[in-house]
């Protein structure tokens, strides 16, 4: 299931990590106590972007990394699974910092979250095998953004992250590939082609992500991936009914409407969610 979306992993010198398993059984709990036209990117993204430098904890190298100035994009939307939909720029796309020496990359909230264990894997593993990366340019594509969340993925199974790690970096690499399909150029040959491919890994890292969310709430401690216990089951239940596992759904969003912590917002939310888990229920009976 892993090889559909880890494809691009040869790129790096990285293929032999593409057939890995993405999760490992949860011991115990622990804190109990190729290249398709798109439409033209706007003329202004650079606008919203600027150069942050950091330090990779694997080589100790410094480089820069395109970063979304704060403030400066506005959330239009979001979507069923709380994936924020911007009017400017995709930020979705930048939310990955990989160091272009060693290869090491992961989300901004994990990057620097390591222990010597897990350097030691990613140098074994990554950086001595990793092919340097020709310069991406003022902005990144979505093919681009991709293979960067690759990569940041497969150093997540390296250093054998937590579930809810890997879960999310799923969750949120099917919301880039759901922006990438909703800004292919219509005009171009194969359009449609590739957005059946596009739709297909999208529906296969939300199967990863709703996997990883449910095993880490098995094992781990709240907060989880940055959220409490009933935004959790929320978004559980909107990946199961988003994968066609309407009982799952029906079981994580009753955990929300019945919460006696969840905000309102939440709970409106959830009830929007369940009726549309017992329309689909019914017509499948």
């Amino acid at each position: 299931m892993m090889a559909g979306f880890l494809s691009g992993l040869s790129k790096f010198g990285l293929g032999n990590i593409e057939d890995r398993k993405l999760y490992e059984e949860p011991k115990k709990k622990e804190a109990e106590v190729k290249k398709q036209v798109a439409k033209p990117l706007p003329k202004n993204e650079v606008d919203f972007l600027f150069d942050k430098k950091y330090t990779c904890p694997i080589c100790e190298r410094s480089f820069i990394s395109k970063t979304v100035r704060t403030g400066k994009v506005k959330m239009k939307t979001s979507d069923l699974d709380l994936r924020p939909v911007y009017e400017e720029v995709d930020q979705i796309k930048y939310d990955v910092i990989a160091c272009p020496e060693c290869g090491y990359a992961a989300l901004s909230r994990y990057f620097e979250k390591l222990i010597k264990y897990q350097k030691d894997e990613i140098k074994a593993n990554i950086a001595s095998n990793y092919k340097k990366q020709e310069p991406y340019g003022e902005t990144y594509s979505y093919e681009v953004a991709k293979e960067r969340y690759e990569l940041a993925l497969a150093n997540a199974m390296v250093k054998k992250a937590k579930n809810s790690e890997k879960a999310y970096l799923c969750l949120k690499t099917a919301w880039l590939v759901r922006g990438w399909n909703e800004h292919l150029d219509p005009a171009a040959a194969d359009t449609e082609q590739k957005k059946a491919e596009l739709l297909k890994e999208e529906k296969d890292l939300l199967a990863n992500a709703k996997e990883g969310f449910v095993m880490a709430k098995q094992s781990e401690g709240f907060p989880i991936a940055g959220m409490d216990e009933s935004t959790l089951d929320y978004v559980i239940a909107a990946l199961a009914y988003e994968t066609e596992d309407y009982d799952m759904a029906a079981r994580a969003v009753s955990n929300v409407v019945s919460s006696r912590t969840a905000s309102s917002r939440l709970k409106d939310k959830a009830r929007d969610l369940k009726d549309m888990i017992l329309e689909k229920s019914k017509k499948e009976e």
